[in-house]
């Protein structure tokens, strides 16, 4: 989640679907059961996760060529790095969440999605 800076000092946070997911599009394809595999790279998890979310094992860990992973952290600026990285390396089909775990329990009203967002508790 790259964030840049107006003049005025203002934040403008770009989205790159070449690069992330946003959280409405991981929601619906876990939803509709064609969800990717699921990595929170977070060093401590604690508060909420993604269900069926695994820890990333280590700094080596790399995803099969053609496996479709969503990586995550609270804000998404750390898991846009790993994306990056990962795809530099030939794995396209990484993402990183948008906004992470924070935008993505934001933007899922349940009033909206009903009550299943996918979040648990740690």
């Amino acid at each position: 989640m790259p964030t840049s800076f107006r003049d005025d000092g203002k934040p403008v946070v770009a989205f790159d679907p070449r690069l992330e997911v946003s959280p409405f599009t991981l929601f619906r394809s876990l939803r509709e059961g064609r969800g990717p595999l699921l990595m929170d790279m977070r060093p401590h998890p604690a508060g909420k996760t993604l269900r069926g979310a695994m820890p990333i094992p280590g700094p080596d860990w790399r995803p099969t060529e053609d496996q479709k992973v969503v990586v995550f952290d609270d804000d998404g600026s750390r898991s846009v790095l790993l994306a990056a990285e990962l795809q530099a390396e030939g794995f396209p089909h990484v993402r990183a969440l948008f906004g992470g775990l924070e935008l993505y329990e934001f933007s899922l009203d349940p009033e909206i999605v009903e009550t299943d967002t996918y979040l648990i508790d740690l």
